[in-house]
C-alpha cells in the first residue's frame, strides 16, 4: 500500500484538518517534475545509468571514506537552511531560505511545507497542553480517591497512623502520580475536607434529588456504593485519557514519517540533497522533541495498573488496550447463506399463498387479515436493521467515526456485516415460521388444533425477546444492552440525562409507529382469543383510544428530552425542537382520529396540522439536522464541509425528503390507489417513512461528526467524581468579575 493511502486511514477523522497536508504537497511536486521536464534536455534512461554505475571505482566497503564523501556532499550540496522565528518564550516559526537559486515550484513547496509544520505544530503543543492540565486534574481527582478508599476501608484508622503510612509510602504514591507530587503528603483525610461529589445527573434518583435539592453536588457520605461509584468513574476517566495519550503520540508518529516521506520525494524529483537539513529541523521542533507524552503514557500505565488491577500489568493494560474487533469469515458466509435462504423462503411463501388461492377463499379472509399485522412487525424492523447496515457501510467509506459519536465501548462496535447477518437471520427464523403457519392453519380447519396453531406467532415473538434479553455473553450482548439501556433511557426520559445515542432512537422509533400498533395487535389479538373469537380489535373503543396514545409515544419521549436538555443546556434551540414534536402529536391525534371515524371536520383539522406539521418537520430535517441550504456556503445551497464527493446527492436526498414527507398525505386525502386496500395502503407508506429515517440518519450522523471536526472533538467528556470547594469558590470569583 502506498504511503498516501496509509497515512489517510490512520488519521483519526476528527483531527483531518490538523495532519500535514501529503497530498497537496505531493501536487506541488508533480509541477516541480513537470517543469524540470520542460526546462531539461533528456537524460540517460534509467538502465543505462545503473549500467554505467557498474563501472565506477568500488568502495563501497570503505566505511571511511563512504562517510567523508557524504559528509563532503551534504555540505557542499545544501540548499536551504531553515530559520527558526521566536514568536513568545515557547513557541516558533519556522521559514525555509534558498542558499541556491531555485526554481519557482521549489519555493511554493517550502512555503507550503514551512506552513504545514508550524500547523501540525501549534496543534500538537495545544493539545499536549491540554493534557498535562487534565493530568494535574486527574491527580487531585486521585488523591481524593485514595482518600475515600482509606476512610471507607479502615474507618477507625486514626490521622497519625495515615501520616505514618503516606510517609513511608510517599515515593510509591508519587512516582505513580501522572504528572508530578502533589497533595498526597498534606494528608488524605484533609483532602476529603474539601470535596464533594459529584451528582452527574445518570439516574432517576439523582435528577429527582437535584430538583428537589437544587444542588448537583452532594456531601461525602463515606459508603462501600459511594467508594465503587468514584473507582468506576475514575476508571473510564484513566482509559479515555489513556487513549487521548496514544492517539497523540500516534498523531507526532505519522506526521513526522509523512514529512520524511515527502522530502524523500524532493530529493528523487528535484536531484537536490534538503531532506538531512530539513528533518534535523523537523526533528527538534515541539512535535519531534517533546516527550512529555510518552512519559504520560508510561505514568497512566503504572497507576492505572497499581490502583485499578491489584498490580495485575496483564488485566490493567487488558482494559487500558482493548483489542480491535477483527471481520470473521464466518460472519460473511452466514450473511450469505442466510440472504439466500430468505429469497427462497419468500418466493415459497408467494407460491403456497397462490397456488392455494387464500386470498380469495372467504374462510380465510379474516385469518390473513389478522395474520398481515401478526408478522408485518418483523418486516418493519428487519427494513430498519438493513438501512442500518447500509448506513455503517456508507459511514465507514466517507470516513465517519460513528462509533464516537454514539458512545460504543472500543472493540464492541456492530460492522455492516455483523447487522446484516442480524437482520437476515431473522428474516429466515420470520418466513420459516410464516411458512410453517399457515401451512399448518390451511391443513387443520375446523381441527381441534387450530387453536394452539394460532400460537405459533406468539411464540416467535416470545422468543425473539428472550433473544434479545438473553443476560448471556451470547450474540452481540453488548450491543444488545447498549440497545436496552438507551431504550429504557428513552421510556424514563425525562430523568436521564439525554445523549446522542438516546435522542437518535427515540428519533427512530417515530418511523416505527406502524410497527408499535401491531405490539399493541398482538395484545389485543390473543387477549380476544379466549373470551370473544369473532370480535375485531377496531370495533373496541379501548383498543382505538390506545391506537392514538402508541402513535404519540414517540414523539412525547422526544419532547421530553428537548424538556431535559433545555433545562440543562440553556439553549432555546431545544425549544423550538420541542414545539415542532408537539405540532406532530397534535397532527397525529387529528390524522388518526379522521381514520377511525372518516367524518369531515375530522379530515379538515387533520389535513391543517398535517401540512403544518411537514413543513416545520422538513424544514427541520434539512437545515438543522443535515445543515444543508446555508446561504454563505462554499457549495452552492450546500454547506462548506460535505463527506459525500457527488454534491447531487445532497439535492437529491433533500427532495426525497420532502416527497416521503408528504406522502403521509395521502392516509388524509386517500387517493385511489389500484391493488392497495385497508391495512396494505398504511403498510406501504410506514415502509417508505422508515426508508425516509434511513437516509436522515445517514446524513445526521454525517452533520454530526462534521461539527466535531470542526472543533476537534475526538473524545468524549467523561464526568469526575469529584469537585473542589476552591475551584467552586474560583468560578464564582471569575463569574462576579464577568459581571
Amino acid at each position: 500500500m502506498k504511503f498516501g493511502k496509509e497515512f489517510k486511514q490512520q488519521k483519526v477523522p476528527e483531527w483531518i484538518e490538523a495532519y500535514m497536508d501529503y497530498n497537496g504537497l505531493k501536487r506541488i511536486l508533480h509541477k516541480i517534475k513537470q517543469s524540470k521536464l520542460l526546462e531539461e534536455p533528456p537524460t540517460p534512461s534509467r538502465i543505462s545509468q545503473q549500467r554505467l554505475s557498474l563501472y565506477r571505482p568500488f568502495s563501497d566497503l570503505n566505511l571511511r571514506s563512504s562517510s567523508d564523501d557524504e559528509s563532503t556532499d551534504d555540505v557542499e550540496n545544501q540548499v536551504i537552511a531553515v530559520e527558526t522565528v521566536r514568536q513568545d518564550d515557547t513557541r516558533e516559526v519556522y521559514n525555509t531560505n534558498f542558499l541556491m537559486s531555485p526554481r519557482q515550484s521549489e519555493v511554493t513547496f517550502f512555503e507550503k511545507l514551512d506552513e504545514e509544520l508550524n500547523k501540525v505544530n501549534t496543534f500538537y503543543r495545544d493539545k499536549v497542553e491540554e493534557v498535562i492540565e487534565e493530568a494535574t486534574s486527574i491527580n487531585k481527582q486521585m488523591n481524593a480517591l485514595i482518600a475515600l478508599r482509606i476512610k471507607v476501608e479502615q474507618p477507625d484508622i486514626n490521622k497519625c497512623h495515615i501520616q505514618r503510612i503516606i510517609a513511608t509510602d510517599s515515593g510509591s504514591i508519587e512516582s505513580s502520580n501522572i504528572n508530578s507530587p502533589s497533595r498526597v503528603s498534606l494528608g488524605p483525610l484533609d483532602v476529603l475536607d474539601r470535596v464533594k461529589i459529584n451528582n452527574t445527573l445518570e439516574s432517576p434518583m439523582s435528577t429527582i434529588r437535584s430538583v428537589l435539592n437544587d444542588s448537583k453536588d452532594k456531601d461525602l457520605r463515606f459508603k462501600k456504593e459511594e467508594l465503587k461509584e468514584a473507582e468506576s468513574r475514575m476508571k473510564v476517566v484513566f482509559i479515555e485519557f489513556y487513549r487521548k495519550l496514544h492517539l497523540l503520540k500516534h498523531y507526532s508518529y505519522v506526521n513526522i514519517l509523512a514529512f520524511s516521506k515527502i522530502m524523500k520525494k524532493y530529493e528523487k524529483i528535484a536531484l537536490r540533497r534538503a531532506a538531512m537539513s530539513y528533518m534535523k529541523i523537523v526533528d527538534d521542533s515541539y512535535i519531534g522533541s517533546c516527550d512529555e507524552v510518552t512519559l504520560l503514557l508510561d505514568r497512566v500505565e503504572g497507576s492505572f495498573i497499581k490502583y485499578f488491577a491489584n498490580s495485575n500489568r496483564r488485566e490493567g493494560m487488558k482494559l487500558l488496550r482493548p483489542k480491535r474487533k477483527k471481520e470473521k469469515h464466518r460472519v460473511t458466509f452466514f450473511s450469505g447463506f442466510f440472504s439466500g435462504c430468505s429469497i427462497a423462503l419468500l418466493i415459497a411463501a408467494i407460491l403456497l399463498i397462490q397456488t392455494r388461492k387464500v386470498m380469495s377463499k372467504q374462510e380465510h379472509t379474516m385469518y390473513m387479515e389478522n395474520v398481515f399485522p401478526l408478522y408485518s412487525l418483523y418486516a418493519y424492523i428487519i427494513l430498519h436493521m438493513l438501512l442500518y447496515a447500509g448506513n455503517i457501510y456508507f459511514w465507514k467509506r466517507c470516513r465517519i467515526n460513528y462509533p464516537f459519536i454514539f458512545g460504543f465501548k472500543q472493540g464492541t462496535e456492530l460492522s455492516y456485516q455483523d447487522v446484516f447477518l442480524v437482520s437476515s437471520g431473522v428474516t429466515v427464523v420470520t418466513l420459516s415460521t410464516f411458512l410453517l403457519h399457515v401451512h399448518m392453519k390451511l391443513d387443520s380447519v375446523h381441527s381441534i388444533y387450530e387453536k394452539y396453531i394460532e400460537l405459533v406467532p406468539l411464540i416467535l415473538l416470545i422468543l425473539l425477546l428472550l433473544i434479545f434479553f438473553c443476560p448471556f455473553n451470547i450474540l452481540y450482548k453488548s450491543s444488545r444492552f447498549f440497545l436496552i439501556k438507551s431504550l429504557f433511557h428513552c421510556i424514563c426520559a425525562p430523568l436521564y440525562k439525554v445523549s446522542l445515542a438516546d435522542f437518535f432512537l427515540a428519533d427512530q422509533l417515530t418511523s416505527q409507529i406502524q410497527a408499535m400498533r401491531c405490539l399493541e395487535f398482538y395484545i389485543c389479538y390473543y387477549g380476544m382469543r379466549w373470551y370473544q373469537k369473532e370480535q375485531k380489535c377496531h370495533t373496541m373503543d379501548l383498543y382505538n383510544v390506545f391506537y392514538i396514545i402508541v402513535a404519540i409515544i414517540p414523539y412525547w419521549i422526544r419532547f421530553l428530552q428537548c424538556v431535559r436538555r433545555l433545562v440543562e443546556e440553556k439553549d432555546w434551540v431545544h425549544l423550538i425542537n420541542g414545539s415542532r414534536y408537539l405540532l406532530t402529536i397534535i397532527a397525529v391525534v387529528f390524522r388518526t382520529v379522521f381514520e377511525l371515524k372518516m367524518k369531515k371536520t375530522w379530515k379538515v383539522l387533520a389535513l391543517m396540522t398535517s401540512i403544518a406539521s411537514i413543513m416545520f418537520n422538513t424544514y427541520w430535517d434539512i437545515v438543522v439536522d443535515w445543515g444543508l441550504l446555508q446561504r454563505k456556503s462554499n457549495n452552492l445551497f450546500l454547506r462548506d464541509k460535505l463527506s459525500v464527493r457527488h454534491t447531487s446527492v445532497y439535492f437529491v436526498v433533500m427532495v426525497l425528503d420532502v416527497m416521503l414527507r408528504l406522502t403521509w398525505l395521502q392516509l388524509i386525502l386517500k387517493f385511489n390507489l389500484h391493488y392497495l386496500k385497508g391495512t396494505a395502503i398504511s403498510s406501504l407508506f410506514s415502509c417508505l417513512e422508515i426508508f425516509r429515517r434511513g437516509v436522515w440518519m445517514f446524513f445526521r450522523l454525517e452533520n454530526e461528526h462534521l461539527n466535531n471536526v470542526g472543533k476537534y472533538r475526538a473524545f468524549k467528556s467523561v464526568p469526575l467524581p469529584f469537585s473542589y470547594h476552591e475551584e467552586e469558590e474560583e468560578e464564582d470569583e471569575e463569574d462576579e468579575k464577568d459581571d
